[in-house]
């Protein structure tokens, strides 16, 4: 139990500056760079930049070049990281305050009606966006519409992917062909774009819930088959995280049913 003289954990000390406090949960849906942090938060982008270089030094926000337009950064909220400060920060104050995770969309449930469709977008649907998605549907045991496309689908998935999938997960995508957005029948609930390129020029993606997991290409990276094991790994934390958000997804309203 804390005493009366113990500093505040240093995740209290952070989260609890109010502009702070808006920008991790503005970076909790997704990442975000600068400008769209200071449109979020009403804030001069002078103060978000300070208050972002603080959250950067206290190892709850992560930053990178887009890899579209390298004069841009986004930034990245460590959700492992503040589940661990949370956790910390709670059992300091008393033992009993001990943080239990969320429970997420269990792939042994029984189907709902009402289940999310969740489609990721990348340019090439040839690595990214197809492991994102068969990692969605194998955690959810099916029970969310998982979907993926790109901007400028390749001719066919990449190998490492089929064989990261494979190795890591015992999933079999090698069937699968990439596929154009234009393409896709259904509206969806949530569009998830893990490249920068497709997310800056193809801004405007219809009504469902954006956001953006800015997710290195491991088919440009020079270390082949490791690149793809980290994207892998990076995209299964990310799904995984999205996993408690899709259980408190609210039925579509184009797919509630009208009583007389």
């Amino acid at each position: 139990m804390a005493s009366p003289s113990q500093a505040a954990p240093a995740f209290v000390r952070l989260a609890a500056h109010p502009l702070r406090w808006r920008l991790l949960t503005a970076l909790a849906d997704g990442d975000l760079r600068v400008r769209e942090l200071t449109d979020l938060s009403a804030a001069p982008q002078n103060l978000v930049s300070y208050h972002l270089r603080l959250l950067r030094d206290g190892g709850l926000v992560t930053a990178v070049r887009s890899s579209h337009d390298g004069r841009d950064t986004y930034y990245r909220l460590d959700l492992d990281r503040c589940g661990r400060a949370l956790a910390e920060a709670g059992t300091a104050l008393h033992p009993a305050l001990r943080c239990a995770p969320a429970p997420p969309l269990s792939p042994d449930g029984p189907q709902h009606p009402a289940a999310p469709a969740v489609l990721f977008v990348c340019t090439g649907n040839s690595a990214r966006s197809p492991i994102a998605e068969a990692l969605l549907r194998h955690h959810t045991g099916g029970r969310v519409t998982a979907a993926s496309a790109g901007t400028r689908p390749k001719t066919e998935m990449h190998p490492g992917a089929v064989q990261v999938l494979r190795e890591r997960y015992g999933i079999d995508i090698s069937a699968r062909r990439p596929r154009p957005l234009d393409a896709l029948p259904r509206r969806f609930d949530r569009v998830i774009t893990l490249c920068d390129k497709a997310r800056e020029t193809y801004p405007d993606l219809g009504d469902a819930r954006h956001a953006h997991w800015s997710t290195p290409d491991p088919a440009a990276a020079p270390d082949g088959p490791a690149a793809f094991h980290r994207a892998a790994a990076d995209l299964d934390a990310r799904v995984r995280h999205l996993l408690p958000l899709l259980a408190q997804t609210p039925k579509p309203a184009q797919m509630t049913e009208e009583h007389p």
